[in-house]
């Protein structure tokens, strides 16, 4: 029982983070293509939509590649898993204090946009997988 309720809340997990990614993809190439079709010069949405597009990229990576090792786990991978999700929520809590020093040493100094553009995309997709992680890790923690 505790073997397979862990395996869904798994997938359940990997289904919300590959849905994350692909609309994190699709929304970042869209932008870049409106961009590119008016002709707009904005740094910020530019690097915005850089950063959407490979952070998304990189989630439906790690979704594709967790997803091919699902398996059944016992207590020791159950506990394994919980120390993992520790630590992707310590590196996306760096992820955000990253992106927001980013935006703010591009905001003050010279104003260049692009580098607070890059720095506001790192908070969301950091934000994102924040959310994600937590909540899986508070289910993971509800059954041990």
């Amino acid at each position: 029982m505790f073997a397979d309720t862990l395996l869904q809340f798994e997938r359940d997990y990997l289904i919300r983070l590959a849905v994350w990614a692909h609309i994190s993809v699709l929304s970042g190439a869209l932008l870049l293509l409106w961009l590119v079709r008016r002709r707009e010069q904005s740094p910020l949405l530019f690097h915005f939509a850089v950063q959407t597009v490979a952070w998304g990229a990189f989630g439906v990576a790690l979704a594709a590649w967790q997803w091919h090792g699902l398996a059944l786990r016992d207590l020791a991978g159950a506990t394994r898993m919980d120390h993992l999700l520790w630590l992707a929520i310590g590196l996306d809590l760096g992820g955000i204090g990253v992106g927001t020093t980013l935006a703010i040493t591009g905001w003050h100094p010279g104003q260049r946009l692009g580098l607070v553009g890059a720095g506001l995309g790192i908070v969301v997709q950091a934000a994102a997988f924040f959310v994600l992680d937590a909540r899986f890790l508070g289910q993971l923690q509800g059954l041990v």
